[in-house]
């Protein structure tokens, strides 16, 4: 029950406003969480091989702020049907609303990557902005979110997903081949991941309405099902066509974000 989950959820809000390890805390100024540290990744991008942490993040990742601005409304929406106070939340969610407002590039190129990183800001073009678009709070307007969808669709969609990174950039790499070093170097340079495609079909609904259009992306998963690992969807392909499956044949969130896309795609179809 929820009454029974929300004192975890409370603690767990908590410790991401006082910090913790790995430098993970929120920053009051701008209310948006910053993470990383040298020598470790964070972030679902979390490829290391030996000391060599390949894409480390470190600052203020999009879609965790993303992921933050909605759970901190989700928590208001609970608190409020507990009969507990939910102001502390929808404020802190409204400063937070404001703060994300700086991942706008001001070139109009979709959303930074990453803020307030070691270098400053990093302008990667990654899938990790659909994020700000496809959950169900969003801190963009109408327009910046169409801006986003119209950046990934042109850059990283596939049939299959969203690459990791747009092919034009010079550390673009596409195939997850050869040893370890140039698997792992690849991993999140630009081969497709499958679990993206689910994002990126509900982000479109949010900015066109129309959830046939969207859930029609999901089709060409109905191919792959018989692709690799039968009846179920591969965790990456190549970035390059034909897009061909690589690493894990079965992996679950491939399956679950596309499934769960699909399914609240077709419960909108039928409103």
């Amino acid at each position: 029950m929820l009454s029974e989950v929300f004192p975890v959820l409370t603690d767990m809000i908590d410790w991401h406003v006082r910090g913790t390890r790995y430098r993970i805390g929120m920053d009051p100024a701008d209310g948006l969480i910053h993470a990383g540290e040298p020598g470790v990744q964070l972030t679902w991008m979390d490829a290391k091989v030996g000391d060599w942490v390949v894409t480390p993040r470190i600052g203020k990742p999009v879609e965790i702020n993303a992921l933050w601005y909605n759970a901190l409304n989700i928590m208001a929406d609970f608190a409020g049907r507990l009969g507990r106070p939910s102001a502390s939340y929808a404020e802190l969610a409204a400063k937070v609303r404001q703060g994300f407002q700086r991942f706008i590039r001001p070139d109009g190129v979709g959303l930074f990557d990453v803020l307030d990183g070691p270098a400053g800001d990093d302008s990667t073009p990654r899938p990790n902005q659909i994020f700000a678009v496809s959950l169900p709070h969003s801190p963009l307007d109408d327009e910046t979110q169409r801006t986003v969808v119209r950046i990934c669709g042109r850059e990283l969609l596939t049939s299959y997903g969203l690459r990791s990174l747009a092919p034009g950039h010079p550390d673009y790499r596409p195939y997850y081949l050869g040893g370890v070093w140039e698997r792992d170097g690849s991993y999140h340079q630009g081969p497709v991941w499958a679990w993206l495609l689910g994002h990126y079909a509900l982000a479109e609904y949010r900015v066109h309405g129309d959830a046939a259009t969207a859930q029609a992306r999901l089709q060409p998963i109905r191919d792959h099902l018989l692709d690799a690992g039968l009846g179920t969807v591969s965790e990456i392909l190549d970035g390059a066509p034909p897009h061909v499956p690589r690493g894990a044949p079965a992996q679950a969130w491939s399956v679950a974000c596309v499934l769960e896309a699909w399914q609240r795609l077709e419960r909108l179809k039928r409103q």
